[in-house]
C-alpha cells in the first residue's frame, strides 16, 4: 500500500502518513467543497498540491483532464483518482465517498423541507433569491474554467464551436467530446501546441514539480494490474451498479417510477460528458421536458441547494429523483418514496464514477507524457467551456423570463425568451449577484446567502409572491 504524505517538510519529499490520517484530510476537503466543480477543484489543488504536496502540478492536471473526459462529476472523480493513486482502491473509495456523503445528507434534508414547506411564502422567497444567484455562479464557472483552458486561439474557437453546436443545433454531448478529443489528438500528433495546458482548478502561482511530491514521477505498482485484476474490478463495480437496476426492472416493470429513475440516471451516467454542468444541462432537458418530474424553476431551486451545500454540484440529481418518486409514490407514502427515489438516483449516478476511475486510471497513468493523449484531453477541457456556457444561457432564460418559446429555422433549434415576460425582481437580484461575484470577488456562499436574504426582503415588500 502506498502511503500518503502528511505535508510539506523542508525541501525534500513529504513524509508518508496512513490512510486513517489521510481520511481527515479528505473529510476537510469534502467540508470545504462548495460552489460547484470549479471551486471544488481549486480547493483540492490548494490542499493536495500546494499545501500537502501529495501530487505535483502536471500529474494533477493529467488526472483532471482524464476526469473531464469521463461522464459525470469531474471533481468527485478527481478525488477518487488521487485517493486511488495514494492508497489503491480503498483510498479511492474513501476519497470519492467522503466527497459525496455531506452533500447527500444535506440535499436529502433540504428536499424534505422543500416538499413540506416550499410553498410557504418565506421559503419560496428564499429559493427565489437562490435561483437569481445561480446564474452569476455558473457564469463565474465559465470564466474560471476558460481562464485555465482557453490559452490559445484554437482553444477559444473550439469552445465557441461547442456552444454554438449545443445551443443552436442540439448536437449530443458525446459527439462534442469525441470531436474535441480527435481535434486535440490530431493537433498534438502533428506537433502543434494549441491544446496544451490544464484544467480549471490549478493555481496561477509557483508550480509544484512532480518530483518534489510524495508520489513523485514514478508509476505506482497498482497502476500495472494483471488482466485478472482488471476483470475482477470490472465485474465487481458493474454488479454494484447494474444488479439493483435489473432487480427493479424485473420486480416493478419498466414503467414504474423507480425503474425509470434507475434506468434514466444509469443512462445519464454513461452519456453526460463534460462534467457536472454538462450533466445538469442533460437532466434539465430530459427530466423536465420529457419525464415531467419537475419544472425548470424547481430545477433551479435544486441547483441552488446544491450550490449552498458541500459536495458535488451533481447532488442536485438526488433532488430530481426525490421529486420524481414523491409525485408518483405508488403504494408508499410520498416522503418515503421520495427518499428512496433520491437515494436510488445517487447510487446509480456515483457507482459508475468509481468504475471509470478504477478501470481507467491505471491505463491513463501509463500514458502520462504521451503528447497526443494530453492534447486530446486538453481539447476536451476547452470544449467544456462551451458546454458550461450553454448551461448558463439555459439558466438565464428560465431565471429572468417567465415565458420562453422554441424556434426552428432550418437545422437550427433553440429557445428564445419572450422579452415582455422578463421578471424585474429576478433581474435585479441576478445583476446584484453578478456584481458581488465579479466585482467585489465575494464568495459563492456569501453571494447565495445575500440573494436569499434579498429575496426575503422583496417578499416582505410585496415585490414577489
Amino acid at each position: 500500500m502506498m502511503a500518503v504524505p502528511g505535508g510539506a517538510q523542508g525541501a525534500g519529499r513529504p513524509q508518508p502518513v496512513s490512510l486513517r490520517q489521510a481520511f481527515w484530510v479528505w473529510l476537510r476537503i469534502a467540508a470545504l467543497s462548495f460552489g460547484g466543480p470549479a471551486g471544488q477543484i481549486a480547493v483540492m489543488h490548494r490542499i493536495l498540491v500546494e499545501e500537502k504536496r501529495w501530487i505535483g502540478e502536471q500529474r494533477f492536471l493529467h488526472a483532471l483532464n482524464y476526469c473531464m473526459l469521463l461522464p459525470g462529476p469531474e471533481a468527485q472523480q478527481l478525488a477518487t483518482y488521487i485517493g486511488w493513486l495514494m492508497h489503491r482502491t480503498r483510498g479511492g473509495i474513501v476519497a470519492g465517498g467522503l466527497f459525496v456523503l455531506p452533500g447527500a445528507v444535506a440535499i436529502m434534508a433540504l428536499s424534505w423541507i422543500y416538499v413540506l414547506y416550499g410553498r410557504v411564502g418565506a421559503v419560496s422567497a428564499l429559493f427565489f433569491g437562490l435561483k437569481a444567484a445561480v446564474l452569476a455562479v455558473v457564469l463565474q464557472a465559465v470564466v474560471r474554467i476558460g481562464g485555465r483552458a482557453l490559452k490559445t486561439t484554437p482553444a477559444r474557437v473550439l469552445a465557441a464551436a461547442a456552444f454554438l453546436l449545443l445551443f443552436f443545433v442540439g448536437v449530443p454531448f458525446p459527439l462534442i467530446v469525441l470531436g474535441a478529443g480527435l481535434i486535440g489528438w490530431w493537433s498534438a500528433r502533428a506537433g502543434g501546441t494549441a491544446f496544451r495546458g490544464g484544467g480549471h482548478g490549478a493555481s496561477k502561482g509557483a508550480t509544484v514539480a512532480d518530483a518534489e511530491t510524495l508520489l513523485g514521477e514514478e508509476l505506482p505498482a497498482h497502476a500495472k494490474p494483471s488482466w485478472r485484476e482488471t476483470l475482477r474490478t470490472a465485474l465487481l463495480w458493474l454488479a454494484l451498479w447494474l444488479v439493483p437496476v435489473a432487480l427493479l426492472l424485473l420486480a416493478l416493470g419498466p414503467d414504474d417510477v423507480f425503474s425509470r429513475i434507475a434506468t434514466f440516471f444509469s443512462t445519464m451516467a454513461t452519456v453526460t460528458f463534460g462534467g457536472a454542468y454538462a450533466v445538469l444541462a442533460y437532466v434539465a432537458q430530459q427530466a423536465v421536458e420529457d419525464y415531467g418530474w419537475l419544472t425548470p424553476k424547481e430545477m433551479l431551486d435544486g441547483l441552488g441547494m446544491a450550490e449552498t451545500t458541500p459536495g458535488p454540484l451533481i447532488m442536485v440529481l438526488q433532488f430530481v429523483g426525490f421529486l420524481g418518486a414523491f409525485r408518483d409514490p405508488g403504494g408508499l407514502s410520498p416522503l418515503l418514496a421520495g427518499t428512496l427515489g433520491g437515494l436510488l438516483a445517487t447510487w446509480v449516478t456515483f457507482v459508475p464514477c468509481f468504475l471509470w476511475i478504477f478501470l481507467g486510471a491505471p491505463f491513463i497513468e501509463r500514458l502520462r507524457g504521451n503528447a497526443a493523449v494530453a492534447g486530446a484531453l486538453s481539447a476536451i477541457t476547452a470544449a467544456v467551456v462551451g458546454v458550461v456556457l450553454n448551461l448558463a444561457v439555459w439558466f438565464g432564460l428560465h431565471t429572468l423570463f417567465r415565458v420562453t418559446t422554441s424556434v426552428a429555422w432550418g437545422p437550427l433549434r433553440f429557445d428564445t425568451p419572450v422579452l415582455t415576460s422578463i421578471d424585474p425582481a429576478a433581474l435585479v437580484l441576478a445583476l446584484g449577484a453578478g456584481y458581488a461575484v465579479f466585482m467585489t470577488r465575494a464568495g459563492v456562499i456569501t453571494t447565495l446567502l445575500a440573494t436569499s436574504a434579498a429575496g426575503l426582503a422583496l417578499y416582505s415588500l410585496g415585490a414577489i409572491r
